[in-house]
C-alpha cells in the first residue's frame, strides 16, 4: 500500500484511542501552558500598553509598552518610583502614576494651587501613599482621592521597550529634601 493509501485508510479507520490520548495531551500542556502565563502574569511581571496625558513628558500620551513588575512589596517602595495600582475612582481600571509620599510624609495637597490652596499640607496615613501624574494638570490623581491605600499597589514600572528609539529603564530621578 502506498503511502497515500495508508494516509486514506486512517482517516476511514482511525485508531481512536490513540488520537485520543494524543489531543488529550496536547490539551493539558495548552492548559499547562496557559496556567503558567497566568501566575507569571499576576505575580511575577507583565508587558502593558500605558497611554494618556497624566504622566507626560516621562510617557508620551499615544501609548508605550512597557515593563511592570508585580514581585514587589510595597514596604520597599521609594519616592520616585513609577507605580501601577487599582484606581479608587474606577476600580476596573489600572493607574501609573509617581508616588511622591511615604507614610509619614507631610505632603503639599496641591503645589499648582489648582483644587486647593498651595499652604494646605497633609500627613500620609501608615499603610498609604501620595501618588502624582507627572503632567499635574492633566492627572487625576491623590490631590482628587486622597491618600492612596497601598493594598490597591500592583506592581512598579521597570522599563520602556516600545518605541523602540525610547527604550530603557526608568530611572528614579527624585530628590527628596529633608529640613
Amino acid at each position: 500500500m502506498n503511502r497515500l493509501g495508508r494516509l486514506w485508510h486512517g482517516l476511514q479507520h482511525p485508531d481512536w484511542p490513540a488520537v485520543g490520548k494524543k489531543w488529550g495531551y496536547r490539551g493539558l500542556m495548552f492548559v499547562n501552558c496557559t496556567c503558567a502565563v497566568h501566575l507569571f502574569a499576576d505575580h511575577v511581571g507583565f508587558i502593558h500598553v500605558v497611554s494618556g496625558p497624566s504622566m507626560v513628558p516621562t510617557m508620551s500620551v499615544n501609548g508605550e509598552c512597557v515593563v511592570e513588575q508585580r514581585w514587589i512589596k510595597p514596604e520597599h517602595l521609594k519616592r520616585g518610583d513609577l507605580v501601577t495600582f487599582v484606581s479608587p475612582l474606577d476600580p476596573r481600571r489600572a493607574v501609573c502614576k509617581r508616588l511622591i509620599g511615604l507614610p509619614g510624609d507631610v505632603i503639599c495637597v496641591d503645589p499648582t494651587g489648582q483644587l486647593a490652596p498651595s499652604t494646605e499640607h497633609v500627613v500620609v496615613p501608615k499603610g498609604h501613599v501620595w501618588v502624582s501624574g507627572d503632567n499635574a494638570e492633566l492627572s487625576r490623581d491623590s490631590r482628587h482621592y486622597g491618600p492612596l491605600s497601598m493594598a490597591l499597589i500592583k506592581g512598579k514600572l521597570v522599563a520602556r521597550i516600545w518605541p523602540w528609539r525610547d527604550r530603557g529603564w526608568f530611572r528614579n530621578n527624585f530628590t527628596y529634601i529633608d529640613e
